[in-house]
């Protein structure tokens, strides 16, 4: 049985609760895409036009190092988001993002979901506050993994 994009998304943390024509509005920028492994869903500095809710799989998140080379900074899997620099000018990615196994994934054209959030403020700030705790949540866990890594003497 095939889902609809508007019934998955009403199930997932990040859209409950929004007002019925808000959801309608995110789906209207939305589509499902499929990453075989080893696939880059984005790369640092490409152009951020997109925002992903995973439905199943894992994505690492990496950043390069001229020394280390591609060092993994997270991994997210089934129901994290990933990607915010589609809404913070310059609109550039930041890091990579690899699917680690195949992975599903709803995705949200930026440039789409930006504009309606201009149209429709009250929309726009909903998105944000649902970001911020992203943003909150990822900064969180990188912090724990930093005082792994380097809080041992």
């Amino acid at each position: 049985m095939i889902e609809s994009l508007e019934k998955v998304l009403v199930q997932h943390p990040f859209v409950e609760g929004l007002k019925p024509e808000h959801i309608s509005l995110i789906v209207g920028c939305a589509k499902n895409v499929v990453f075989e492994p080893g696939k880059y869903l984005f790369k640092e500095g490409e152009d951020a036009n997109s925002f992903y809710i995973i439905r199943s799989g894992k994505v690492a998140l990496e950043v390069y190092s001229p020394e280390k080379g591609s060092i993994i900074i997270q991994t997210l899997d089934e129901g994290d988001i990933i990607g915010w620099s589609w809404m913070v000018p310059p609109y550039q990615w930041k890091f990579d993002a690899r699917a680690v196994e195949l992975t599903r994934v709803i995705e949200l054209d930026g440039n789409c979901l930006r504009s309606k959030c201009e149209d429709d403020q009250s929309l726009g700030y909903e998105i944000m506050k649902r970001l911020a705790n992203v943003f909150d949540n990822r900064i969180s866990a990188m912090r724990m993994q930093l005082l792994d890594l380097f809080g041992k003497s």
